[in-house]
């Protein structure tokens, strides 16, 4: 619901101006941004709470917080008016935005990085990723259809046609409504969650490597034939390529997925003015579109390699951006059209978190800030695009003005198949330079001092025990 509905509640339906709607989404992002790397790496670090597993820990916290913020985001200001200045309202929501965006950093975080330490064979993670995605579309279908009902039951009832085809205060019961039934469904898919996922508690093998590197002989004993396998810290992954690599794939692939999703709704009741069960209809097509194809993702990254599937994602994504382009009147055309954006959103999206799960390998002790630094920049990147869009609005003071309508239509051919363009690029230096990490191993030279040696990794390669 934060991506497809937020500007909508509160640009259409709360009547805010389009900077401040802007700026509620951008400080969320920010939150959420600044959260993310920093529970990532809280949650690598720490043990966890008793006997329960550190990426669970984190998980709790972070699904009370969101039950504890969300309801209030999709509601009325209390105590506030039709008088009440926009400021106080904005002062007001702000905190429950950040509460949020914390829980949520929590969640997603620690869920993530429960896939490297549940599986470790490469297709094995994909599968798992997959169906990961999967549920997150079955949720997001659940939302749309029960926005669906919403909207259809108010249509059915006696009021006026011209209040009930388009956005506004009277909107205000529905959102929060449809808010409350995603928190009930929230907090018992989270129960079920905690009841039946087991996390292995791991040890905490740093600690025991540092305090034995003062013990540890520089040669190791002939005896000793199996390798040791050296760990990464979260500062070695700042000095590797290919996390920033993946880093600028993955923002990509968000900026697309999360823009598009946003305006997508605008250009619905906007540019095509079409009614307001569109907003609900047309998010439900992309859903069940990637849904479907969700399952097909593994046997086809199999085939052709995970790059090449993420490509043709961009293929479909870039095919939507045209035909969004060259058709002004497009109507119930929009159906195909959302086919098609939800079969590459889906495809990219999966393919992106798949080879973030091949970067991070068997490193998954620091899975979780990987996965948080990836996060940093997609909420950075999706917050400033849209407070961009937002602050080049043509229409300053109305809802929506007769400019708005080209305004939101090159907005989505931008947000689809300009972003694309530059994730093709991104794409193709993970082919011409392919994902691999990189340590610096101390080499001993000789007794006169010694050099340290670049190696990279890869499945013949065996490094070296080193000393903390």
């Amino acid at each position: 619901m934060w991506f497809t509905y937020l500007l909508v509640y509160y640009h259409s339906v709360l009547g805010f101006q389009n900077t401040y709607a802007g700026v509620l989404l951008l400080v969320g992002q920010i939150a959420d941004g600044v959260c993310t790397p920093l529970i990532g790496y809280e949650s690598d670090r720490t043990p966890g709470c008793g006997t329960y597993g550190k990426r669970k820990t984190w998980h709790l916290v972070g699904t009370v917080s969101v039950l504890m913020s969300f309801a209030f985001i999709f509601n009325q200001c209390l105590g506030c008016d039709q008088y009440t200045s926009q400021w106080v309202s904005l002062t007001y929501f702000i905190p429950f935005i950040i509460i949020f965006q914390f829980g949520w950093a929590a969640t997603q975080i620690s869920h993530l990085s429960l896939i490297p330490e549940l599986v470790s064979c490469e297709h094995a993670k994909v599968e798992l990723t997959a169906y990961r995605y999967a549920f997150t579309v079955m949720a997001n279908i659940t939302v749309y259809a029960v926005a669906y009902l919403l909207f259809h039951f108010q249509t059915g009832s006696d009021q006026d046609p011209s209040l009930t085809e388009t956005l506004g205060p009277i909107d205000i019961p529905i959102f929060r409504n449809l808010s409350l039934i995603v928190l009930g469904i929230g907090a018992l898919s989270s129960v079920l969650f905690h009841l039946g996922t087991r996390e292995e508690k791991r040890e905490e093998e740093d600690d025991e490597e540092e305090e034995k590197g003062e013990r540890r002989p520089l040669i190791p004993r002939p005896q000793a034939a199996a390798p040791v396998q050296s760990l990464l810290r979260w500062k070695c992954w700042l000095k590797q390529p290919s996390f920033y690599q993946v880093a600028f794939l993955y923002m990509s692939t968000r900026l697309i997925v999360n823009v598009s999703q946003t305006y997508n709704l605008m250009y619905l009741t906007n540019t095509l003015m079409l009614p307001k069960k569109y907003i609900a209809t047309i998010p439900l097509v992309m859903y069940v579109s990637g849904f479907a194809s969700s399952f097909i993702m593994k046997p086809i990254s199999k085939l052709i390699g995970k790059c090449m599937t993420y490509f043709v994602g961009l293929l479909l994504i870039m095919a939507f951006s045209y035909w969004v382009l060259i058709d002004d009147q497009m109507g119930d055309r929009i159906y195909g059209a959302s086919v098609l954006l939800g079969v590459g959103s889906a495809t990219i999206l999966v393919m992106s978190l798949s080879m973030t799960a091949d970067l991070i390998g068997d490193q998954t002790q620091s899975g979780a800030f990987v996965y948080g630094a990836m996060s940093f920049t997609d909420k950075v990147a999706n917050g400033v695009a849209v407070m961009m869009i937002q602050t080049l609005h043509p229409c300053h003071s109305q809802v929506c003005c007769p400019a708005c309508v080209w305004y939101y239509h090159y907005v989505m051919v931008i947000a689809t198949g300009g972003v694309a363009v530059i994730a093709a690029l991104s794409l193709c230096t993970i082919l011409v330079w392919p994902i691999r990490i990189v340590r610096r191993l101390p080499y001993i030279s000789g007794l006169m001092g010694s050099e340290d040696q670049d190696i990279s990794e890869d499945n013949s390669y065996q490094p070296r025990p080193t000393v903390n």
